[in-house]
């Protein structure tokens, strides 16, 4: 058996890395929450799926934890500990899950999660208050932890959230567009969805006392993984089995989004391509039969397959940093084993 074997042996698998990472963060994320508002506390933990929306204790799914593991893992790869890095973990969970907020309002999502969402319960205005909270309660958290790199990790997540909101108005913006550039498409991608992962890990190796080095390798690390994840995810939102991803099938055509197969698919210049342009090409929803026709186009026009490669290669591309960030051993091989499910997701 190889070095490299030996070292894999010693890791955990990734699913139970997830496992894990959220039976550390819950009870200190749910601390965090018990300190905002009634009204803000009850519609958070709805969205959490910590209860109902009378707020009697329920057994809903909640979020996969892949943030927050990725923090506690790149602070144990550059020497660090778990619960010293704990208070960043929540941090990151909390400004993922007002993006989701947001995110549900914006595009008009009625489920999440298997469940309704929390505009779809409490209304628009009070979603958007609850997302708002917890954005401000992620950096008292931060403020909060006495670390010394509190300081430079709030700059690192407010340079984040900044690139998330660029990325979610360029996506809003899209949906009205007949020529979004594959490019566009592209960057987008990085500010909606990469930006935060990259912080992610940063944050993580910030707290774990990381050199600039390795703090910079694994912020690649993570913004190359958060880019394949949104290709994934892409995929998921036009042939995700909806038992699994707890959104109806082919939910990003229905709104019309132009995700990154899609916006492959539209700038291909092949006859589905310019099919699928004239269905995007309407203000009303399409019908049962024409998204299943726009999920064939897509497919057709090469889309999917251009989706999947880029994944593979940006994943390919996060593993390099990760080997040149020169952390340890064994949490570089459970973070490679994460990032690995996270790209090549089938849930």
């Amino acid at each position: 058996m190889t070095d490299v074997e030996v070292v894999r042996a010693e890791g955990r698998p990734a699913r139970e890395l997830l496992a894990c990472g959220r039976a550390t963060v819950v009870p200190a994320l749910r601390a965090a929450v018990d300190t905002l508002p009634g009204p803000m506390r009850r519609i958070a933990g709805y969205h959490f799926g910590w209860w109902d929306e009378d707020g009697r204790v329920v057994k809903a799914g909640g979020g996969k934890a892949i943030r927050p593991t990725l923090v506690l893992l790149s602070a144990e790869a550059t020497g660090g500990a778990c619960a010293d890095a704990l208070p960043a973990a929540v941090a990151v969970e909390l400004v993922h899950n007002f993006s989701l907020l947001h995110d549900d309002v914006m595009d008009g999502d009625a489920t999440r999660r298997h469940r309704p969402t929390a505009w779809n319960v409490f209304g628009v205005g009070p979603a958007i208050l609850a997302g708002d909270a917890l954005l401000t309660l992620a950096f008292d958290v931060l403020a909060a932890s006495g670390h010394a790199a509190s300081t430079e990790a709030a700059r690192a997540l407010s340079q984040a959230v900044q690139d998330l909101v660029d990325g979610q108005c360029a996506d809003v913006a899209f949906e009205r567009r007949v020529d979004v550039a594959l490019a566009e498409a592209q960057h987008m991608a990085e500010e909606k969805t990469a930006a935060l992962i990259g912080c992610t890990c940063e944050l993580g190796a910030l707290f774990g006392d990381g050199t600039t080095d390795q703090v910079g390798r694994l912020r690649r690390f993570g913004q190359r993984l958060g880019l394949a994840f949104q290709h994934v995810d892409d995929l998921l939102g036009i042939w995700g089995d909806p038992a699994i991803t707890g959104k109806s099938v082919h939910s990003d055509l229905a709104s019309h989004k132009k995700s990154l197969p899609v916006v492959a698919a539209l700038t291909s210049g092949t006859p589905a391509g310019h099919e699928l342009a004239a269905l995007y090409d309407h203000d009303r929803q399409l019908s049962g039969p024409e998204l299943a026709r726009a999920a064939e186009l897509v497919e057709l026009a090469g889309g999917r397959s251009w989706s999947q490669a880029q994944a593979d290669a940006l994943l390919a591309q996060a593993l390099r940093n990760l080997a040149a960030a020169g952390v340890h051993a064994k949490a570089a091989s459970e973070l490679g084993s994460l990032a690995r499910l996270i790209a090549r997701r089938d849930h």
